[in-house]
């Protein structure tokens, strides 16, 4: 796996929204925080000032992450993408050749996650695991239990 965080204009944007956010609205209220805290006088034994500093550090440590993404970010363009085969940005309806149920995938970058609507990151394991199969192909994916074993049944493009 490279260095490149594939996404798209809209997960990007997203992001870089996310640490505006983040960056001028949250981090200020915390300054606001750990000032007043600070003007209450001893700060060794002053729980609200080493909180707020905490928070500080917490958020802090947020906003560098999500600048490393967006500085690692590679925009794709899904309508260049081969519609074939399990790209970036297709929706994969598999099926689970051990326990027989379907399961559908969307392949999105970094920022359109959402594991409980089935949206999956294309580095994640399983989603490399689908790169490149076409229907009727099977893909065989490592997991920390085993090997779960797919067979491809339909690629869409939504």
């Amino acid at each position: 796996m490279s260095d490149r965080i594939p996404m798209t204009r809209a997960g990007y944007d997203k992001i870089k929204a996310e640490v505006a956010e983040l960056e001028n609205v949250q981090m200020p209220e915390i300054e606001k925080r750990i000032a007043s805290a600070r003007a209450e006088g001893d700060l060794k034994e002053n729980a609200e000032y080493h909180g707020a500093r905490e928070s500080q550090g917490l958020l802090q440590a947020k906003i560098n992450m999500l600048k490393s993404k967006l500085a690692g970010a590679e925009i794709v363009d899904v309508s260049t993408m081969p519609k074939d085969q399990v790209v970036f940005g297709a929706t994969v309806k598999v099926k689970d050749l051990d326990f027989g149920d379907t399961e559908e995938f969307t392949l999105v970058g970094a920022g359109e996650e959402d594991y409980d609507v089935g949206k999956i990151l294309v580095t994640s394991p399983l989603a490399q695991g689908l790169l490149g199969k076409k229907v009727g192909e099977k893909a065989e994916v490592e997991v920390p239990a085993g090997v779960n074993r797919f067979q491809i049944l339909e690629i869409r493009f939504e």
